[in-house]
């Protein structure tokens, strides 16, 4: 397995498409820190009952004394830290409006976790990554900032800042043989977005899609998996677009 012997953390994965990661990295043989706001035990349990070692933590990535438990309880329990998911995101429960409509609160909030949070997430990991050569950074970024998607503004701004912190971070940390990528996802049939998009809105949504079909959260799981692991162990600074052909980028 790809990623025996390795400790992966995954924030944002008590649910939705976080828990599908952290089941795919158990998968590839890595033990699973899944951190998040909500109750991550019961996703946790999900994967030590398939005989793979997890630990589900409360973790608000916002804030950073919670980060720096998080960070403080993986080396607790496992020793080491390999892998960082930073996939904790403020979207499912924003509402489509104006960006003049936009509350001060709202804005500050989707920055305060949408982007503090990897970058909390991150400065308190790498010194427990740097110099062993297997430290895998992965953002989770999104097709709408390449796009330019209407009314979402904040979501979408912060989207590409987390493009920004990955390109500025990947020379920062290649000296210290920790790599940062990114990958940025089309919209994702969660329970979350397939809980409030009739069938219809979703059939409409995948025409453009060159492959004929909408995004599935395994359709990420893949590239995850193939980031963390020395498959992947000269690529670096970039940014894939997992979106079936939707938008096109050189």
């Amino acid at each position: 397995m790809r990623l025996s012997d390795r400790v992966a953390i995954v924030t944002g994965a008590a649910q939705g498409i976080g828990r599908v990661y952290a089941r795919r990295l158990a998968a590839e043989g890595a033990s699973v820190v899944l951190t998040d706001i909500l109750d991550a035990e019961p996703a946790a349990r999900e994967i030590i009952d398939t005989g793979s070692e997890a630990l589900g933590l409360k973790t608000d990535v916002a804030n950073e004394e919670s980060v720096q438990e998080m960070i403080d309880r993986t080396m607790e329990r496992f020793g080491r830290i390999d892998v960082l998911v930073n996939n904790a995101a403020l979207f499912g429960g924003l509402k489509n409006q104006p960006y003049d409509q936009i509350s001060v609160e709202e804005w500050d909030k989707v920055m305060a976790i949408n982007v503090k949070g990897p970058w909390l997430c991150i400065k308190t990991a790498v010194p427990h990554m740097e110099g062993r050569g297997t430290g895998s950074i992965i953002n989770i970024s999104s097709s709408t900032w390449m796009m330019g998607v209407p009314n979402l503004c904040h979501y979408v701004v912060s989207k590409a800042a987390i493009y920004g912190l990955t390109t500025s971070l990947a020379k920062e940390l290649g000296p210290k043989q920790v790599r940062v990528n990114a990958i940025a996802p089309g919209l994702t049939m969660s329970d979350a977005v397939t809980g409030k998009m009739p069938q219809e809105v979703r059939d409409n949504y995948a025409k453009p899609i060159a492959l004929g079909r909408n995004v599935e959260p395994d359709d990420l799981a893949g590239v995850v998996a193939f980031l963390a692991s020395d498959d992947a162990k000269f690529v670096h600074g970039q940014c894939i677009t997992v979106d079936g052909g939707l938008v096109f980028r050189g």
